[in-house]
């Protein structure tokens, strides 16, 4: 009995190391993750290149809308939402819209801030798209995701199932990041063409930004240019109207795109999202508010 218990010690006090380690991981994870939430609000706020690609992105969807259809009725799903910037922004334009994150703590950050501004036609959920996260037998007339993809780890399979979800002509935006932005290199950049100030002022952004890659998740990063950008959404089903440069000395790529058709051959056929349609051209019965409060 006390050799049996001898050996059995060591595994236990193994197995209790372990759940520490996970323990103290997932505390500082939490901890990375809220820390970026409340950032990202300072910054969203008082950064003029995020202000007009948020207003952007807004202008497309409202053109796409016609006039006399009530955006209530207009499902929107923000893929990606983090702490729920643009999710909000989009509920007060007047859509019905969800958003979804793979984290917990971005998400209970975007709850309290729906809470707080009273925006009851906005839900958020902690989700993966692309891991069956939108296995719900839903689907949308206007998919949005802004700056995710390049640290998904499965970036195709996240666009292959937001074709998915996407009604038969509906449209979408994605906006991807098409290049690093080196700290020191951006400013002196800067300084040199535009001045001291204007270096200054994008400190709030980049110096921020450069210590998340330092410590984020070593997943990616996917930068994408032009053509490759354009071939993987083709390859997932949608048809590319415009990829433009954007936001911040152009280091990102908008793309402005559309599904045609409830069906296509390869790409999306593997990925396990389930497709749950309307007719094409067919606008959407008001919204079932059937997400969690």
């Amino acid at each position: 009995m006390l050799a049996g218990a001898e050996t059995a010690r060591p595994g236990g006090l193994e197995g209790a190391l372990a759940s520490i380690v996970r323990g103290c991981q997932w505390g500082l994870d939490r901890a990375l993750t809220v820390g970026y939430g409340i950032v990202y609000d300072y910054i969203f706020e008082r950064f003029g290149p995020y202000r007009t690609l948020q207003a952007d992105v807004l202008r497309r969807l409202e053109a796409h809308v016609p006039p006399w259809i009530n955006r209530r009725d207009i499902r929107v799903l923000d893929i990606g939402c983090g702490p729920g910037n643009t999710t909000l922004m989009l509920g007060e334009a007047g859509f019905s819209v969800l958003g979804i994150d793979p984290y917990a703590a971005l998400i209970d950050l975007a709850r309290e801030k729906r809470r707080s501004r009273h925006v009851p036609n906005v839900a958020f959920r902690q989700a993966d798209l692309a891991q069956g996260g939108a296995r719900w037998g839903e689907t949308y007339d206007l998919v949005v995701n802004v700056h995710s993809l390049y640290a998904h780890p499965a970036p195709q399979q996240l666009l292959e199932c937001a074709w998915q979800v996407l009604r038969p002509g509906g449209a979408g935006i994605f906006v991807n990041f098409a290049r690093r932005v080196p700290l020191v290199a951006t400013v002196r950049e800067l300084a040199r063409r535009q001045g001291l100030a204007s270096a200054a002022r994008c400190l709030p952004w980049v110096l921020p930004n450069a210590l998340f890659e330092l410590t984020r998740r070593r997943i990616g990063p996917h930068y994408w240019q032009e053509d490759e950008f354009a071939a993987r959404l083709e390859a997932a089903g949608f048809r590319v109207l415009e990829l433009t440069r954007t936001f911040f000395e152009d280091v990102s790529l908008l793309a402005w795109v559309t599904k045609e058709t409830a069906a296509k051959g390869g790409g999306a056929g593997g990925s396990g999202c389930v497709q749950a349609g309307r007719r094409p051209g067919e606008f959407p019965e008001p919204p079932r508010h059937l997400w969690e409060q």
